[in-house]
This record gives structure tokens, sequence and C-alpha cells, in this order.
């Protein structure tokens, strides 16, 4: 990990201390998450209510460029010219370099579907037998740890060998003893976790840019 990924760790502590409990898990997120994207992965995201959002914030800071600018290479603008030379340079000069990633929450056809069809909260664990590979990340968010939904979608990443990342409160659930890595806010009440789990997530999408974007 880069020196300067790790001093963006660090400003997170410094700006949060109560967050210094979890230094060593949002670590090794960062550690995981990158070894994803090396191996040609994905990140899979998944909540309810707020966390849901929280799931969609977390795919708009990946797939596009978030504190850096991502500039297309040189290889992919050359095939451009090659394909749509007229609109080359617009395709260049707006669009970004994106680190992959899918929310489970916006897919409303078929998650209602499913709902009504199957089980309802099943519905995100299909999705993950769907669109999950082995080089995968699963990001499974519930501020109680215990949501069935997300642990079904967590447990059906482990049968297909995903790592998973529990983004939880401090208490003990399900989630805790579920998840490969485990990073637990440390709060109780639903809305103080989850003012914590922005700046967290907030942290593990810089520091995986910044460790595969130069400028």
């Amino acid at each position: 990990m880069k020196d300067t990924t790790l001093a963006k760790i660090d400003n997170l502590i410094e700006r949060y201390p109560a967050l210094s409990v979890c230094r060593q898990s949002i670590t090794e997120a960062v550690e995981a998450l990158c070894t994803t994207y090396k191996n040609g992965g994905k990140v899979i995201v998944c909540g309810n209510g707020g966390s849901a959002s929280d799931s969609e914030h977390i795919v708009g800071e990946l797939m596009k460029g978030f504190v850096k600018k991502r500039p297309i290479t040189d290889e992919l603008y050359e095939k451009m010219k090659a394909v749509c030379p007229n609109e080359a340079d617009y395709l260049r000069d707006n669009l970004q370099e994106a680190l992959p990633a899918i929310s489970l929450m916006n897919a409303v056809a078929l998650n209602s579907a499913f709902a009504n069809d199957q089980a309802p909260d099943l519905a995100m664990a299909q999705q993950v037998l769907g669109l999950g590979r082995p080089e995968d990340i699963l990001i499974g968010i519930s501020t109680s740890g215990n949501s069935a939904n997300v642990i079904y979608a967590v447990q059906l990443a482990k049968t297909l060998g995903i790592k998973t990342i529990g983004l939880i409160g401090n208490r003990q659930c399900r989630m805790q003893n579920l998840c490969d890595i485990v990073i637990a806010a440390p709060e109780l009440e639903t809305y103080k976790i989850q003012e914590y789990h922005l700046p967290i997530y907030h942290l593990l999408c810089i520091a995986v840019e910044n460790e595969f974007f130069e400028k």
C-alpha cells in the first residue's frame, strides 16, 4: 500500500478519533478492495433504508472520479478515434476511468418480481447468485448487523467464494462472525452508526482510487 494511502487513513483517524478502533479493519478492507480490482473483479454493495442510499453512494464514488480526475488512457483514446473520430475528443475530455461497482438496490423490477414470486428476503441473494464471481467482493451494510436480506446475500457470496466486508455498528450481531472483514462503527444508535459509516466508506473509496490512479 502506498505511503500516501496510509496517510489518508491516518487523516481519517485524526478527524474522527473514535474510529481509531476501526483502523485495522479499515486497512484490511482497503487491501481487500485493491486485491479485487487487481484481479479484475468488481464491488457489489447492498443495504436497507439509509444503508441502501449508502450503497448507491459508494457506487457513485467508485464508478467515476472522486477526488482525482482519472483521465482515460491513450490506448483507449486511440480506439475511440478508430470507432468514432468525430466524437473521440469529446469522449476523451469527459469520460473518466471507473472502478467497477454495482448496487443491488437499484434493480427495482428484479427485486419486486423476485419478492412477489419467490421470497422477499432473498432478492439480494438472488442478484449475488446471478452477478457474483469469485474475484468480486461484497460490502454488506447493516446498522443492526442482523438484517436478514443482507445476511442471506453475505452467505451466498461466501458460498460462491466471494470475499465479504460488513459495515455494522458496535453491538453483538450475526454479521460480526459471518463477514470476512468487519468494520464496526463505535456507536449503538442507528443514525449515529450511519454518521460514522459515511466517512468510513468515503475513505475506502479515496484510498482505493489513490492506489490505482496517479493524477
